[in-house]
């Protein structure tokens, strides 16, 4: 499956660049955050190779314990896209070198007319909370929200994916729909032989823009970096319906297993539903989300094929991650370029009498500040975080942090 991917894009890419070149009709150029472009046939077809690079020097204290330090690449992006202006396609191809299995995104999209955008293959899904849908290097923190964390992996699909923007500049509404393979990033698991577990995920999402179009780039992070003139919000709702889970967050291949009556296998289905509010005014921007998962279709599973063990209603809390979470960030970036930004996240498990639960109950605080050198293509960020759990199912943890972040 990954080859066919990557030969695709090669093939695609090949096209174009052996189509016959007027010597005055293609150019190179490169510019820090924008990567090194090609264009060809006076801009017909276009290349762009990327990524970006995270340093991270980092300070963790569980408990009272003595604190440890980490020094890492957080993030060690590489991608190559481009796009076809007569044929009506794009596509990316994107790794991460900081992960065992680095390959993030690889999909190619058809533009049948400008409102509507059909995508297959691997990408962000759009059945997430708004900042699962951030690309990394564009999150107002190293790290995303304790909200995203409890119900979200890499927030990465395999599956087909449609896009439609309806409305005027003035006011804006964005329906989305997804069907994806329901075990996340890379769901063949080891090979093309490992089929995929469970059945289909359905996932959609609405949003709308009351007050018209952000500005050019404007929804692609959270902190306002382009000081927005007029007050600027975007109101979203998503949801998704994984018909049959064989992951704690509905996000993987194969982590757990359950079984029927006939000690066959069988996955419970797992529901995910967020609401999120995006406001953006002059530097000033505020982020609130709130997110809930449940898990149903659990009549007649048992805990091992001898079926002598069955499910209990609330032991299906230990197999995947259930329960309720907030989100806020509430962040300001000057002109001159110096942001901070402030965090507060609390995740709820469904059933409080099961200590077992896979998610307990607990709290995120966090305080960022930022310095942005060339927009959000240099920056240097220095961040605190706590959690906390109050019912000490967990152990509490600080952790501070400085990170650099360069785009090419």
């Amino acid at each position: 499956m990954k080859k066919a991917y990557i030969l695709l894009a090669a093939l695609f890419a090949g096209q174009a660049l052996q189509a016959q070149l007027k010597p005055n009709d293609h150019q190179a150029s490169f510019e820090l955050g924008e990567g090194l472009n090609f264009n060809f046939q006076d801009g017909d077809y276009r290349f762009k190779i990327g990524g970006f690079i995270q340093p991270n020097i980092e300070w963790q204290q569980v408990d009272t314990e003595d604190g440890n330090f980490l020094l890492n690449s957080k993030r060690t992006y590489f991608n190559f896209s481009g796009q076809a202006k007569e044929e009506k396609l794009s596509f990316l191809f994107q790794l991460d070198f900081s992960r065992t299995n680095p390959l993030l995104d690889v999909w190619v999209a058809y533009h049948p007319w400008q409102a509507l955008t059909i995508t297959m293959g691997q990408k962000q899904n759009i059945g997430n909370n708004r900042e699962m849908l951030i690309m990394e290097n564009n999150l107002q923190f190293a790290d995303r929200s304790l909200l995203s964390e409890s119900f979200s992996r890499s927030g990465r699909e395999l599956g087909l994916f449609l896009d439609l923007k309806l409305g005027t500049e003035n006011f804006r509404v964005i329906p989305q729909a997804s069907l994806t393979s329901g075990d996340g990033i890379n769901s063949f698991g080891a090979d093309s032989r490992d089929v995929d577990l469970g059945g289909f995920k359905y996932s959609g999402r609405i949003d709308i823009l009351p007050l018209g179009d952000f500005s050019e780039g404007g929804l692609e992070g959270l902190a306002d970096l382009n000081h927005e003139e007029d007050l600027k919000m975007i109101i979203g709702l998503a949801g998704s319906y994984n018909d049959g889970a064989s992951d704690a967050v509905g996000e993987g291949h194969g982590t757990l297993v359950l079984y029927d009556g006939a000690g066959a296998v069988q996955y419970p289905d797992y529901r995910q539903w967020f609401a999120d509010l995006l406001m953006k005014y002059r530097g000033l921007s505020l982020y609130a989300e709130y997110g809930q998962a449940s898990a149903t279709n659990l009549e007649g599973t048992y805990l091992n094929p001898s079926i002598e063990d069955p499910l209990l209603a609330t032991q299906i809390s230990e197999y995947y991650n259930l329960g309720s979470g907030f989100n806020g960030q509430l962040g300001y970036v000057s002109k001159g370029g110096y942001g901070i930004d402030l965090r507060y996240s609390a995740v709820y498990n469904e059933f409080e009498n099961n200590q077992n639960a896979l998610l307990g109950n607990s709290n995120a605080y966090g305080l960022a500040l930022s310095r942005y050198l060339k927009g959000n293509d240099l920056k240097v960020l220095a961040a605190v975080n706590y959690r906390e759990y109050p019912e000490a199912t967990q152990l509490n943890f600080l952790t501070a942090q400085l990170m650099v972040q360069l785009v090419f």
